[in-house]
């Protein structure tokens, strides 16, 4: 689809013709009231209405960021900002995005398809109005159509978190390892909580995924939708038409990103005419694409893309000279948006898992409650069933030159690792493998040895079970407490060793910072001395991290994730370790004591406060993670997103909070109008009746 460039005039005259667009007087269709913190709450007349009144508040909320977005998914973002745009343009010409969105439209079903459009028509609808609002770069992808939104939503599900660019800047070794992490990887906690666990008696839901701060695809968006037999609350990426995180008075559900092993790169055999395939020559399937690129003088010059692909997929890289072909799971399933829908618009269990059973999403877990009291974690997506052999053979360059390493299926709804109103009244999940979804445990992974990671190292994950297993009975209150936990589960299995190692291989200086960790409380709170002293040492080699296995004395068993891993592997270079952070705590902050919150800041807009929360590797549950250092001081960047804390009472009631605000056009005062709450781990009630709404107004909108 071409971006090209209309007059304001041209749009105006555009959003009357649309069919979505053609309204009568303002007011008829629905209004949107606006809270003081910028959260929409949309009132329709019609589920489609609600769609486009829903496109309409995207727009004022996020209207330069969204359009930027569509235009990335039609694969034509670098002829309006320029070469920046390239490497994803690339991306999706390769994978054939634009084609696939088109064969993904015509198969929605119309009613749907009508939704898809009535959204993008308000979307167009608020620019024609508001035209001034937008800037000029963005005003150049309008008008959008319902095929933008279904290319945007294919680009963020498959070329997003499945098959990123990224992903052949380093090809797969053997090894399931994964190295040291600089930053958190994408993430999230989610909890269920049983009537049976919790001190009213009604479910409990907690939602708080991770992402990086505002940027681009992982912004979230805040908002209530309300329509004839229709009241959802939550949140979900800009862009997007449905929630991915959203409760109802009947239900509620969160997600956080799953390993569903859903690419294969296969090392393809080149011959004359083509490649080899069960002993066979196949031409390669060729296509063009002609790239135009915005240069910084205004002119525009193309780039021909040439694409190969054979029966696995497109060839993404090279590596010893053959080529690499990458395999996608989903591609064939368009109805992802649909499916959402479907799950947040169920009025009970049976319903919702009517939804689940499309199985058109191709990835994320899924946690679950409702007012009936059932909970439930789903190890979602499309796992592909893969023939034998193990998961390192398939987490590496796999010969593409035979029919049996070529999977076409997947596990059925049925055949998924899920835990339904277990025993122990909770289930959990913090990115970690399924298998102790429920604790105690009621999965095994046997069944899943060649399919599904069996093993993984997450002290974060275990810090939820922990806190989940030590208290009988979750008051609201609790749950609120505990998402802000800020204990470092790391610190408590790798300390008590560390001061052995201390005392017989450290250094003064050693000594010096042990005294240091002695006497902190193991938090990541603002005022904490020690946190950063921990963290720079975690960082070194020698030191033990709560992602990767090595560096631990006791190795990480399934069974026991409360007391395993612990320990260190190598005492003498985690002292050395320790010596060496000491001298860099030094160096830069001047103490080995420095509080947290000196040096670790929310900045955003005009805030600039002292924060807490630290990065998963440490095993703290509130995870805020860190740019590098500047002047001193490292800003949040990753981390906490939207929060929900739900209870199903009859109404369900919630307390919320995105954490950046809920928009992002220059101008707006919701930009960081959130951020002292979260630096002072303080959530706000969520609004749901009008009335309420009405008492905290700050604007309204009619359409």
């Amino acid at each position: 689809m071409r971006a090209v460039r209309l007059s304001i005039p041209l749009i105006i005259l555009l959003a009357i013709l649309t069919p979505a667009g053609a309204r009568a007087a303002p007011g008829a269709h629905g209004e949107i009231l606006w809270d003081k913190y910028g959260v929409g709450h949309v009132y329709a007349k019609s589920e489609a209405d609600l769609f486009y009144g829903y496109g309409w508040a995207q727009a004022k909320s996020h209207g330069d960021l969204l359009l930027k977005l569509y235009a990335e998914g039609r694969g034509r973002a670098a002829e309006i900002w320029g070469p920046s745009e390239l490497k994803n343009d690339r991306w999706m010409a390769i994978n054939g995005v634009a084609a696939r969105t088109q064969a993904g439209l015509k198969a929605q079903s119309p009613g749907f398809r009508a939704d898809l459009e009535a959204f993008a028509a308000g979307i167009d609808a608020y620019a024609a109005a508001h035209p001034e609002a937008l800037s000029r770069e963005a005003r150049q992808v309008l008008p959008v159509s319902a095929a933008d939104v279904l290319a945007h939503s294919l680009r963020l599900f498959q070329y997003v978190y499945l098959a990123p660019p990224t992903i052949v800047d380093h090809l797969p070794g053997a090894s399931l390892e994964p190295a040291r992490p600089p930053q958190e990887p994408a993430g999230s906690n989610g909890w269920a909580i049983a009537p049976a666990r919790s001190a009213s008696g009604h479910a409990l839901l907690l939602m708080n995924p991770h992402l990086p701060w505002p940027a681009g695809w992982s912004t979230y968006y805040e908002v209530q939708l309300r329509a004839p037999g229709l009241a959802l609350y939550g949140a979900s990426q800009v862009g997007l038409p449905v929630l991915r995180f959203v409760f109802t008075d009947y239900l509620g559900f969160t997600q956080t990103v799953d390993d569903v092993g859903g690419v294969t790169l296969y090392r393809i055999r080149t011959a004359p005419g083509g490649y080899l395939f069960d002993g066979k020559v196949r031409p390669f399937r060729t296509e063009q694409h002609i790239l135009r690129i915005r240069q910084p003088d205004g002119s525009m010059t193309t780039e021909t893309l040439d694409v190969r692909s054979t029966v696995h997929g497109p060839i993404v890289a090279e590596a010893g000279g053959e080529p690499i072909a990458m395999r996608v799971a989903g591609l064939d399933r368009p109805f992802a948006l649909e499916q959402y829908w479907r799950m947040e618009t169920a009025h009970d269990f049976a319903g919702y898992q009517r939804a689940l059973r499309m199985q058109q999403v191709p990835s994320f877990n899924v946690l679950y409650a409702d007012r009936d009291g059932h909970i439930q974690y789903l190890f979602n997506g499309l796992v592909p069933k893969k023939p034998g052999r193990d998961l390192a053979y398939w987490a590496g360059l796999v010969p593409g030159d035979r029919s049996d390493t070529l999977w076409t299926s997947y596990l059925s709804y049925d055949q998924l690792p899920k835990a339904t109103d277990p025993a122990g009244g909770t289930v959990q999940n913090s990115n970690d493998p399924p298998w102790d979804a429920a604790w105690p445990a009621t999965l095994d992974p046997k069944p899943y040895a060649n399919l599904i990671a069996s093993k993984s190292v997450s002290l974060r994950m275990e810090r939820g079970i922990r806190m989940l297993a030590e208290k009988p009975q979750i008051g609201f209150d609790d749950l609120v407490a505990m998402k802000w936990s800020d204990r470092a589960e790391l610190a408590d299995r790798v300390l008590p060793d560390l001061d052995a190692a201390v005392s017989e291989y450290g250094t003064d200086l050693a000594k010096q910072a042990m005294a240091v960790l002695d006497r902190w409380d193991r938090t990541t709170l603002a005022d904490s001395r020690g946190a950063l002293l921990f963290l720079d040492w975690v960082d070194r080699p020698g030191a033990a991290n709560g992602y990767v296995a090595a560096g631990f004395a006791k190795p990480y068993e399934l069974k026991d994730p409360l007391t395993t891993p612990a320990g260190l592997a190598d005492p003498k270079a985690a002292a050395a370790a320790l010596d060496a952070a000491a001298r860099d705590m030094l160096a830069t902050t001047g103490a080995l004591d420095t509080r947290w919150g000196q040096r670790m800041r929310i900045k955003l807009g005009d805030t600039d406060l002292p924060a807490s929360g630290g990065p998963g590797r440490l095993g703290v549950f509130d995870v805020i993670d860190y740019g590098p250092p500047a002047d001193g001081r490292r800003t949040a960047d990753f981390g906490d997103t939207f929060i929900a804390a739900v209870s199903f009472d009859r109404p369900t009631r919630a307390k919320v909070l995105l954490t950046y605000g809920n928009a992002s056009q220059p101008g707006s005062p919701h930009i960081s109008d959130q951020a002292p709450l979260l630096a002072s781990h303080t959530l706000r009630d969520a609004w749901l009746t009008r009335a309420e709404v009405e008492d905290h107004l700050e604007s309204r909108d009619s359409y």
